[in-house]
C-alpha cells in the first residue's frame, strides 16, 4: 500500500470548501487524473453514496468503485473502494488560524496491482501523486478563494 497526504490552507470558509469537495460534479475537476466519477446508488453524498471512477495513471486506465464510509457535515469525507482498484480518500476539514480560513488535509491511500502491470505503475506513481495534488490544491483553492 502507498499513501500520500497533503495540508493545505484554504482562504475560505471551512462550509464552503467542504460543500466544494463533497460535490461529486466537481471531482473530475479537482482531482488529477480523474476520467469519471459517477454515481451509482440514488445518494449522491453522505454515507452510502458509490460512485464508479476511472483514473489514468500514466499510458493505464484504473476502475474502481468506492462508498462513502464515513461523512461529518464541514469536517470529513473518507471514500473507500469496494471493488477494482484499492484507492481510499479521506478529506478532513478544520477552521485555520485567520478568521475565514480553512485548513484541509487530504489523504490518499492506494493498492497497487500485481505482477507486471503493478511494477509498471509503481514506477510511475510517484510523479503522478506529486503532480497530483499540486493540481488538486490548485483547483481547490482556485474555485474556494474567490
Amino acid at each position: 500500500m502507498t499513501e500520500v497526504n497533503h495540508e493545505a490552507v484554504i482562504k475560505a470558509p471551512r462550509e464552503r470548501v467542504f460543500a466544494y469537495i463533497d460535490n461529486y460534479e466537481n471531482v473530475p475537476e479537482y482531482m488529477f487524473g480523474i476520467s469519471r466519477f459517477r454515481p451509482t446508488t440514488d445518494v449522491v453524498h453522505g454515507l452510502g453514496a458509490e460512485f464508479e471512477t476511472i483514473i489514468k495513471v500514466g499510458p493505464k486506465e484504473l476502475k474502481s468503485t468506492v462508498r462513502c464510509v464515513e461523512w461529518v457535515e464541514n469536517e470529513k469525507i473518507r471514500l473507500e473502494s469496494i471493488a477494482g482498484m484499492g484507492a481510499n480518500t479521506t478529506w478532513s476539514m478544520r477552521d485555520g488560524d485567520e478568521e475565514g480560513t480553512t485548513i484541509m488535509h487530504v489523504e490518499f491511500d492506494f493498492t497497487l496491482p500485481g505482477g507486471i502491470t503493478g511494477k509498471v505503475l509503481g514506477g510511475l506513481i510517484g510523479p503522478f501523486a506529486d503532480q497530483g495534488i499540486k493540481y488538486t490544491d490548485g483547483k481547490v483553492r482556485a474555485a474556494c478563494e474567490n
